[in-house]
């Protein structure tokens, strides 16, 4: 493959100023209403709608364009309530035993326990998974900077998931094995994140949070 074959041309779609400028507004007020949701109507989602947003999700960058994550989409009943109990239990240790005082302190804005009805409730549960290698034909094939290639993924696919008018919740039962089992995921990945996705239910409600002002967190070297 020569040059010409291996780069396209690509030019960035141009904006005037003032165009740029409503367009990042917008764009920050619709994302700031997202918000991590724990109570899901188990209102049916159009599977194309799921497609779609794993589709955006995919159009992350990764390190060497590697792309290395999976993605199981789970509607199956019974295998939800499976990983319902199997997070429950990792979830039971991690409040009774495993995490500190300071942490559980942390939580308790958030109105969070062990109880995980909503792995049931969702209709779909989007299980992410990272590669530290590929196995092509048996043989491995390293991945790059697979962490932050796979958060980026997560990125664009929580956006994805707002942007459909859909809600979801950042989950990390720890440990998370079981996903690998239950799941029957291959040697080389490992689960990241557990994302249930669906409609809000009719009486949803979310902590009353405020985030962070613009000069909280950047800082400008001009």
């Amino acid at each position: 493959m020569n040059k010409k074959e291996k780069f396209l041309p690509y030019t960035a779609p141009k904006l005037e100023a003032k165009d740029a400028l409503a367009a990042a507004k917008a764009y920050y007020q619709k994302i700031n209403q997202r918000r991590s949701v724990r109570h899901f109507s188990d209102d049916p989602v159009d599977p194309e709608i799921i497609e779609n947003i794993l589709k955006a999700a995919n159009c992350a960058p990764s390190g060497a364009h590697k792309q290395p994550w999976s993605f199981c989409v789970v509607s199956n009943p019974e295998l939800k309530k499976a990983i319902q109990l199997a997070a429950e239990k990792e979830e039971y240790e991690n409040y009774h035993s495993r995490m500190s005082d300071s942490w559980l302190k942390d939580l308790e804005i958030l109105g969070t326990d062990w109880h995980k009805e909503f792995l049931s409730i969702a209709p779909y549960l989007i299980i992410v998974f990272k590669k530290s290698y590929d196995l092509i034909n048996g043989e491995k094939k390293k991945n790059y900077y697979v962490n932050e290639s796979v958060g980026l993924a997560c990125g664009f696919l929580i956006n994805a998931i707002h942007e459909a008018g859909l809600v979801t919740l950042t989950h990390t039962p720890s440990p998370m094995n079981f996903l690998h089992e239950l799941l029957e995921r291959p040697e080389n990945e490992k689960p990241f994140l557990l994302l249930p996705v669906g409609f809000p239910a009719a009486d949803a409600e979310v902590p009353n949070l405020k985030r962070k002002d613009l000069d909280e967190f950047t800082y400008w070297y001009q």
